[in-house]
């Protein structure tokens, strides 16, 4: 819900981010209005998403294995998602124990060649990676914590085990192959994993989905773990609290490893829909996990319409907006549903992303949208990705969701304009530009830049504030006007 006076605005802000941040609260995140000037309405920050999925190369590479029709394909997702102001991916990197990366834990994914375990001929997240920084679009590693392998049932063999992977530690369920939660030996080996990537690659945050422990609807007939329960859950009243508590350690223990190695990486979870479900099936405690503050951003699966009877989206999204606690809150929307024949009526219909955008807005702890997948925005079915484009339509800022590590921001200065064009000075790296019809009404992001001057087409009252490698905001420049 948009305030009505930009100064209450910016104390809730710091208020809010610095529980999230568990920083130093020195750093005011969010922009002030210059001092002796008349105060003004900056728009909502928001983290524009979408996921990438390789698993079975769904989204990319979609069955190519050339270095050039790989390349090609990438570069023609971000040139769009640059073109409708999409700020950030989530890629997966690891969908099924496997890497898009030179690993010394996992093999190379069979879908990069066609054989796992075989390389190809690029430093693959190397290039991603660069190609998105590139387009100023943040790229979030996806990994798959458990997953190893899946398979449609018994007869068919699941793949040979990583040379570095004790076969113990691994539990084979009719259709689908993890490694063991039980196991101490996982956790350790899985916060490796994460050292690893965020010790050779700069990603911009470490996202996990809701593969925890197995739904048995699409696991099939599962190995008991009573065994387990035996030897390692003393202490525990029930098997479900020590299946619970299993998923807790890896957790924190990604935690810890994200904090401890790059600890301005964004740690993110996406659960599904229903809270309880989480809870209760996975073995997932969202709520906690988030109150702990081992989760810096939560982006919940809710791909349901609005008005659903089992999981609707009004619902859901006021559950966990009295869960998220100290983490950003991204809401996650099923782009995939609309224009397929087979799903609800609200599916055939633009308007229900509309809908669910406007309830977003309204809850004031919602901070951006994420969007599932990649490939349902180049298909377009039912005009989805133009009316996506027009909620999209000026640039968003991403929020401060993480830990402060770079130098405070400094306020850009020199504010000047001659032949149309505004010019500054910004020592701090990115600039934002915005543009106030008045000095009353909300203002719009003109631009996210690295220059320090762009062309103006538009009468107003233009102000410039400095974005950090953080996504920490500089209080803003005083307001320079163009007729």
């Amino acid at each position: 819900m948009k305030t009505k006076f930009f100064i209450i605005a910016c104390s809730i802000a710091v208020l809010w981010i610095s529980g999230c941040s568990k920083t130093s609260d020195t750093i005011t995140p969010e922009p002030e209005p210059a001092e002796g000037e008349q105060t003004m309405l900056f728009p909502k920050k928001e983290m524009r998403a979408v996921w990438v999925t390789t698993a079975w190369g769904l989204d990319w590479p979609i069955g190519d294995y050339t270095e050039s029709g790989q390349k090609r394909k990438y570069i023609e997702y971000l040139d769009k998602f640059k073109q409708m102001n999409i700020n950030a991916i989530f890629f997966q990197v690891r969908a099924m124990g496997d890497a898009y990366y030179n690993s010394n834990y996992e093999p190379w994914s069979a879908s990069l060649t066609g054989s796992r375990g075989s390389g190809p001929n690029y430093d693959v997240l190397k290039f991603l990676i660069d190609e998105a920084h590139a387009r100023g679009i943040e790229f979030h590693a996806w990994m798959n914590p458990y997953r190893i392998a899946t398979r449609a049932g018994t007869e068919t063999a699941y793949p040979a085990l990583h040379p570095s992977i004790d076969a113990s530690w691994v539990v084979s369920h009719e259709k689908i192959q993890i490694y063991n939660p039980a196991r101490p030996e996982v956790r350790e080996r899985i916060v490796d994993i994460v050292r690893e990537l965020l010790t050779k690659y700069p990603v911009d945050g470490l996202h996990l989905d809701d593969y925890f422990y197995p739904d048995p609807t699409s696991a099939g007939t599962m190995v008991s773990d009573q065994q387990d329960y035996q030897t390692y859950g003393s202490g525990f009243g029930t098997i479900q609290a020590w299946r619970r508590d299993n998923v807790d350690k890896a957790i924190q223990g990604i935690h810890q490893a994200v904090v401890s190695t790059r600890p301005e990486v964004v740690f993110s979870i996406s659960p599904a829909a229903n809270k309880d479900y989480n809870f209760n099936t996975l073995y997932a405690d969202l709520g906690k996990w988030c109150q702990q503050g081992w989760v810096d951003l939560l982006i919940p699966q809710l791909y349901q319409e609005i008005g659903n009877s089992a999981n609707n989206f009004q619902t859901n999204l006021s559950i966990w907006a009295q869960y998220n606690y100290s983490a950003a809150l991204v809401i996650g929307h099923g782009l995939y549903r609309f224009g397929d024949a087979s799903q609800p009526a609200a599916f055939q219909s633009t308007q229900e992303l509309e809908r669910q955008f406007n309830l977003t807005k309204l809850n004031k702890k919602v901070v951006g949208s994420a969007m599932y997948s990649a490939k349902y925005i180049l298909d377009n079915k039912i005009g989805i990705t133009d009316k996506l484009s027009a909620l999209y339509a000026n640039p968003g800022v991403i929020p401060f969701m993480g830990r402060a590590v770079a130098a405070a921001p400094t306020i850009p200065g020199s504010l000047s304009i001659s032949n149309d064009r505004l010019s500054w000075t910004n020592t701090s790296g990115r600039s934002v530009v915005y543009r106030f019809a008045d000095l009353v009404s909300e203002g719009q992001v003109v631009a996210i830049t690295s220059d320090n001057s762009i062309p103006l087409n538009q009468p107003g009252f233009y102000v410039v504030t400095a974005l950090n490698p953080d996504n920490q905001e500089s209080t803003s420049s005083k307001p320079i006007a163009f007729q």
